[in-house]
């Protein structure tokens, strides 16, 4: 009978490890395809930070006209510019209303007070060049339960254009990995409605992206938070020098390699 119930019991971890497996194989799927799709971060082929005044970017038809924090853009005459599928000629442009000229999509982003033209082009070399996402092999026991220990704060999260911007944070994870206890203090993005962790570990700079990764996990369920670092991702900045990507704050650099997740992207 014991017998029976060790090899019931080792079907049903062979069973549950196969579906986990499956399921991170189509997660990194999804990833890649997102950045593969119109609008991805391949496409992003330029960031112009816009002074006061008329401001034209290179290979965009108009002229955009920037003053106090507001941008409006003026189509050049005999030139086919549409914002949600319908002509335009002059519009207020922000990050939530892209406009679109042929292959080009084009929007005006604000950043720790600076505005800038992010510019996306379908047809980007970038985008053409990409092969594949590389990964480290899935590991089970790079997932891992965390604690978490509730304190709201904001956050003071570099970023690699040079600047700080605030982030609220609703506590902090505690962890164990390798027989070491770790802690990660993750933020939350405006409008979302998940624990976004910046890190950084002793693989940076050598298997995986030198600035850091991304890890994204579900809001905390009775004191408890799942890492799973088979997850954790490159930021956006790991596949254009357009992105403005957030770096990991002090506290979150962890004194030991993490074997899991996304290779760097050369």
């Amino acid at each position: 009978m014991l017998r029976y119930f060790s090899i019931l019991f080792a079907v049903i971890l062979s069973a549950d490890d196969s579906a986990y497996r499956a399921s991170l194989a189509k997660w990194r799927q999804e990833r890649e395809s997102a950045l593969k799709a119109d609008g991805g971060w391949l496409t992003v082929t330029g960031l112009f930070w816009l002074k006061d005044g008329d401001n034209r970017v290179a290979g965009v038809p108009g002229v955009f006209q920037f003053h106090g924090g507001k941008t409006v853009f003026r189509t050049d005459r005999g030139v086919a510019v549409t914002s949600a599928g319908k002509p335009v000629s002059s519009i207020e442009v922000n990050e939530n209303s892209p406009l679109d000229s042929g292959s080009l999509t084009f929007t005006v982003i604000e950043r720790s007070g600076r505005y800038g033209v992010r510019l996306k082009d379908k047809n980007s070399k970038l985008r053409r060049d990409f092969h594949a996402l590389r990964w480290f092999p899935a590991q089970e026991s790079y997932r891992v339960q965390a604690r978490f220990v509730p304190q709201m704060k904001q956050l003071q999260i570099p970023n690699i254009i040079g600047s700080h911007f605030k982030m609220s944070s609703p506590g902090y994870v505690v962890f164990k990995l390798n027989g070491r206890e770790m802690r990660l203090e993750p933020v939350i993005e405006e409008g979302e409605n998940e624990l976004f962790f910046i890190f950084k570990d002793q693989t940076a700079g050598k298997e995986t992206y030198p600035a850091g990764r991304f890890l994204y996990a579900d809001l905390p369920r009775d004191g408890k938070v799942e890492l799973d670092f088979n997850k954790a991702e490159n930021p956006p900045c790991a596949f254009t020098p357009y992105a403005t990507c957030p770096l990991p704050p002090r506290q979150n650099f962890l004194p030991v390699r993490i074997e899991a997740g996304e290779l760097s992207a050369h």
